[in-house]
């Protein structure tokens, strides 16, 4: 068993910055690939970075790459996404999880998740 906690999230104008941190706690951090992934209300939960065990690879959707960073401390068992240029369409509930199968990309093969932190991004 793995438990996140998300934080960092908050209220911007567009083209600001946020910092939004996946504590976890439990099993050995360490040994998992993360993703953070969002929700608009109305629409299906979606994939946005996940980064490898190590931190040697990672993932972005299209929509923000080159926009937003992930990273991890291991030693602090914790994940962190920056999210620079934030635009209206980057308002969303966010949350991190654990990929145990498959694909980096669906929340389907991922578990363990975290309650969510809201961003709201004004225009």
């Amino acid at each position: 068993q793995v438990q996140l906690v998300e934080s960092g999230g908050g209220l911007v104008q567009a083209g600001g910055s946020l910092r939004l941190s996946c504590a976890a706690s439990g099993r050995t951090f360490s040994n998992y690939h993360v993703g953070w992934f969002r929700q608009a209300p109305g629409n299906e939960r979606e994939f946005v970075a996940a980064i490898t065990w190590s931190g040697g690879r990672t993932y972005y959707a299209d929509s923000v790459k080159g926009r937003f960073t992930i990273s991890r401390d291991n030693a602090k068992n914790t994940v962190y996404l920056q999210m620079n240029s934030l635009e209206p369409e980057d308002t969303a509930v966010y949350y991190c999880a654990v990929r145990t199968a498959g694909s980096y990309y669906s929340p389907y093969d991922y578990r363990y998740w975290g309650q969510g932190t809201q961003v709201t991004v004004s225009s």
